[in-house]
């Protein structure tokens, strides 16, 4: 998408005379050299990208790539090209942070390429300043100050700035939601960024699906002719999920409420793509609904069937602590410590729990039957969980099953672990919308992720690329 005399003098005698160049002459004929090599070189870079670029005019879209190569940095340092910049705030309900995007026109593809990216968060989300939004406002400027350090002074004023607000402000009062957007509009208005009206909002759902899959499948060079290549992204945040695919049934095309699909143009390829959200369905906001079953309505101490009888902990949610517990009557499970003694532990009675959340979980989401046929990666919470339960590394992610969610569930509810409370709770969550919920088979296989090449997989970086084409 973006586009490299000499002088003869006589003697006495008549003979021909050379006099010794002197040092400035060599050194100009040196230079003049150099300047005519450094030319040649210059316009065979320029007709060399050009062939090049119009070579790869006619591979299969699936031979671009996201990365930068070595003739896109050969154009760059020739100045025939130029980055460009995007700041993306993303407001979650957990967590804000900035992600800053360093990218250039490709010389060779004209696709944009994605150099650098700062990403940084601060906790908790700016929901949580509801009560007072000037704290929230000042969250949100210390991200900016760390977006200047890495984006040139020069080019502030043409790096566009947007904040976009995710389930946790979806489900603050209005008046309590417009009262942060306007502290951050202003916030925004004596930034050197550049800003317009539309830079400060909360997100629709659909839009943070889109950007979600379309990250994931930029970074895996997804894009590929065949909307079969592209992976369907399932993003579990605190406050809504998404589903987000790009369906070739034509019984799913046929049979998907239209508000649901979307058509897009995405590397001068036009796709259609199934996108849902569900609020209400992100771990967090799940979690404060499986706690309160069976409690009075506003308490504030939470006993459930979900959680350990020696758990006692407080847990913070939309600005309200409550104190969490397990059930009155606590279930115990023996075991033989040797022949003559019997040990008892406490533990949560999985199948109680799996039936709240199954009733909770049950009739909110739709089964796309397309879904268990495509390669599918799923991340955020998903990604968290399976991290601190130990199903996968850390620093590289991998591949996991429903059924190994489902399985680390039952185990985890079976083992008393204070440090780690609310563990049984979501796991058993996290297998029941996938198994009951998007109506994923038990041996399902999903590809979690984190990062891919050292960028976040986040729905910023969408946001970002879209904004730099479509404008704020």
């Amino acid at each position: 998408m973006e586009n490299l005399r000499q002088r003869k003098l006589t003697g006495e005698d008549g003979s021909p005379t050379h006099i010794p160049k002197s040092k400035k002459t060599s050194q100009s004929r040196g230079s003049g050299k150099m300047q005519r090599c450094f030319c040649i070189l210059t316009v065979f870079v320029v007709i060399s990208t050009f062939a090049i670029g119009s070579y790869f005019d006619v591979l299969p879209w699936s031979a671009y790539t996201h990365a930068t190569n070595a003739l896109d940095r050969v154009a760059f340092m020739l100045g025939l090209q130029k980055h460009s910049y995007a700041v993306i705030i993303d407001a979650g309900s957990t967590g804000s942070r900035v992600l800053a995007f360093t990218f250039h026109e490709s010389i060779i593809d004209r696709n944009l390429k994605l150099d650098h990216e700062l990403f940084v968060q601060v906790k908790p989300g700016l929901s949580a300043f509801a009560d007072n939004p000037k704290q929230g406002a000042k969250k949100i400027e210390e991200l900016l100050e760390r977006a200047k350090e890495v984006i040139p002074s020069s080019e502030l004023k043409n790096a566009p700035l947007a904040m976009k607000a995710t389930a946790g402000l979806r489900l603050l009062p209005v008046e309590k939601a417009e009262g942060l957007l306007e502290e951050v509009r202003q916030l925004f208005k004596a930034s050197p960024f550049m800003t317009n009206e539309n830079s400060v909002s909360i997100m629709d759902g659909a839009d943070e699906g889109l950007f979600s899959w379309f990250t994931v499948n930029f970074l895996l060079d997804r894009f590929g002719g065949d909307p079969e290549q592209t992976m369907a992204a399932l993003d579990l945040g605190g406050g809504s999920t998404q589903i987000t695919f790009a369906p070739t049934d034509q019984v799913t095309l046929k049979e998907t409420n239209p508000e649901f699909l979307h058509h897009i143009s995405a590397f001068h390829h036009n796709l259609t793509v199934y996108t849902k959200s569900y609020l209400g369905l992100g771990l967090m906001a799940a979690r404060k609904e499986i706690l309160s079953v069976g409690n009075p309505k506003d308490a504030k101490t939470l006993k459930s069937e979900c959680i350990n009888p020696i758990i006692k902990t407080e847990w913070t949610y939309a600005g309200v602590t409550y104190t969490v517990m397990g059930p009155e009557k606590p279930a115990y499970k023996e075991i033989k410590a040797d022949r003559n003694v019997k040990e008892k532990y406490p533990v949560v009675r999985f199948d109680e729990c799996l039936k709240i959340i199954n009733t909770y979980v049950n009739n909110k989401v739709d089964k796309p039957k397309e879904l268990n046929r495509k390669t599918v990666s799923a991340f955020s919470y998903y990604y968290d969980r399976a991290t601190e339960y130990g199903l996968i590394d850390p620093f590289t992610g991998g591949v996991v099953t429903v059924r190994d969610f489902l399985h680390a569930a039952n185990k985890t509810c079976d083992t008393p672990n204070a440090d780690q409370p609310f563990m049984c709770l979501d796991l058993t969550f996290i297998s029941v919308i996938l198994q009951q919920g998007f109506g994923l088979s038990l041996d399902k296989s999903l590809h979690l992720f984190k990062q891919v090449d050292g960028h976040e997989i986040s729905w910023a970086l969408g946001a970002a690329f879209h904004i730099l084409q479509n404008g704020l």
